[in-house]
């Protein structure tokens, strides 16, 4: 079974946000797959459903960004998903907009989503979905992630929402030199 998680904030205020790039994706996923995530526990909305013959979960955690790791620590614990299969998807200010990288592991950077997983979860050994929201900040980090996206940056999300769902199929198959390849 695979863990794939979102990162966003909850509320209609921040739907549409840059920070919220991770829900957008997620959101996307589960609509291809024809589910909602619309289940709760353990601090966050997931569904149950499958991708490639796999089992997954996709889990949009409600504990607000800088405690996302409350939430994935429960879902990896309960269902018993060792750490190598959990995906993470999230924004990335240090990716120009339209672009993504993926990571197979590494440090949670500066990202404070990333932060408290790998905190809570006490490792750094899964992938990683970088999704380039640009570094227009101008030195004010919160204001600019909590920003709405225009109607364009959101309508090339959704494009490059088809290469994060393509990304994970890979992943899944055990193949992330080649999503890396592919996508980076």
């Amino acid at each position: 079974m695979y863990l794939i998680v979102g990162l966003g904030n909850p509320g209609k205020q921040y739907e549409r946000t840059k920070h919220n790039t991770g829900f957008i994706a997620i959101d996307y996923i589960a609509e291809k797959l024809g589910e909602k995530i619309n289940k709760e526990k353990f601090n966050g909305l997931y569904c149950k459903t499958q991708i490639q013959q796999q089992q997954v979960i996709l889990l949009k955690p409600t504990t607000y960004m800088n405690l996302s790791g409350d939430s994935v620590i429960q879902y990896l614990n309960y269902f018993n998903i060792p750490t190598s299969n959990l995906i993470v998807i999230f924004d990335d200010v240090d990716i120009d907009m339209g672009k993504m990288r993926i990571k197979k592991n590494g440090s949670a950077g500066t990202h404070n989503g990333m932060k408290s997983i790998v905190n809570s979860i006490g490792a750094t050994d899964f992938a990683r979905i970088k999704i380039g929201i640009d570094n227009g900040y101008n030195n004010n980090l919160v204001d600019y992630v909590l920003s709405n996206y225009t109607k364009e940056q959101l309508d090339n999300l959704y494009k490059i929402c088809q290469d994060v769902y393509d990304s994970v199929i890979y992943i899944i198959n055990g193949d992330i030199e080649k999503a890396m390849n592919t996508y980076n």
